[in-house]
């Protein structure tokens, strides 16, 4: 397992970031088909759950949503541990864009 933590900085009032965040993987999963399929969000508060299949393999982890930074962290199998450079950019890059002003 190799550990996948990401922290996207944001100035957006709390809320305001937690609606733009929702659904960033299922928006992934219509952006890469061909990667990410069978995602799941479950938010409670400014937290979420997360899973998701990327290349066949189950991946699961969290999502925070705080005042100044969005957090998303979970574990990636051996196997994807691979490409976690750029399934961190991938998300990095789409929830950059989804926080701006």
């Amino acid at each position: 397992m190799s550990k996948l933590d990401i922290s996207i900085p944001h100035s957006l009032p709390q809320a305001e970031a937690q609606s733009r965040i929702k659904n960033l993987l299922a928006s992934l999963q219509q952006e890469h088909k061909d990667m990410i399929q069978g995602v799941s969000e479950e938010w409670n508060g400014n937290e979420g759950k997360f899973s998701f299949n990327a290349k066949g393999f189950s991946v699961a982890g969290k999502i925070s949503v705080d005042n100044d930074k969005v957090t998303l962290n979970s574990e990636l199998p051996f196997m994807l541990s691979f490409f976690k450079d750029t399934i961190a950019n991938v998300i990095k890059d789409k929830a950059g864009k989804l926080l701006a002003g």
